[in-house]
């Protein structure tokens, strides 16, 4: 039987979406099933007008909108479609703040759901998934988090792994089992150390 696997993204984040590819990778070999879920840096962080991150943050909200328009209609591996092709645009591309219909259209979606960007209805929906994430980790962690069954069968959740660049195959599975071993843990608490480097997303998937 698969695992049910919650995956929260801002597509805005680098490390978030390089850790997505990781778990994209390591989703077919662990049967993982994975579910796309939103958590906004611009309201997490609480980013005001003078940030100089506010502007591609509450882009990136738009662009959360519309996954959860998608998802509504369209279903859960729509999501995952669109993030991807979001994430190809941001942090291959190094594309910022385009026509969100543009994704869409590339994905094959119904060009629609861009009318969602702008559309305050769906943050309800947006923030209820957004805090439960945080429900389950915590406040002060950052993107990304990922949630799996609990020993119990109750849903455990960790932030991270961060990590800066894809690992290799072996070491990519090795990393899914410490991150189901560290989740499922209740005594663990952190392990850090400084970044020396900046994100190397690999190649554009």
């Amino acid at each position: 039987m698969s695992t049910p696997v919650r995956y929260w993204i801002d597509p805005l984040c680098p490390f978030c979406w390089v850790t997505s590819l990781w778990i994209r990778e390591v989703a077919p070999e662990r049967d993982l099933d994975i579910s796309w879920q939103p958590i906004s840096l611009l309201i997490k962080n609480e980013l005001t007008v003078d940030s100089p991150w506010y502007g591609v943050a509450k882009w990136s909200y738009g662009l959360l909108r519309v996954l959860e328009s998608v998802r509504a209609s369209e279903g859960e591996g729509a999501v995952g479609d669109l993030y991807l092709e979001y994430g190809r645009r941001i942090h291959h591309d190094g594309q910022s703040e385009w026509p969100v219909v543009e994704a869409l259209e590339a994905t094959g979606l119904p060009a629609s759901h861009a009318a969602a960007f702008d559309d305050e209805q769906w943050d309800a929906e947006l923030l209820r998934r957004h805090h439960e994430a945080l429900a389950l980790v915590g406040n002060d962690v950052g993107t990304p988090i990922i949630g799996i069954p609990g020993k119990d069968g109750n849903e455990v959740a960790i932030f991270g792994p961060v990590i800066d660049a894809r690992p290799e195959h072996y070491d990519a599975l090795a990393l899914w089992d410490a991150t189901v071993l560290l989740a499922r843990m209740p005594e663990f608490y952190e392990l850090k150390r400084s970044r020396t480097g900046g994100v190397d997303p690999g190649a554009r998937p």
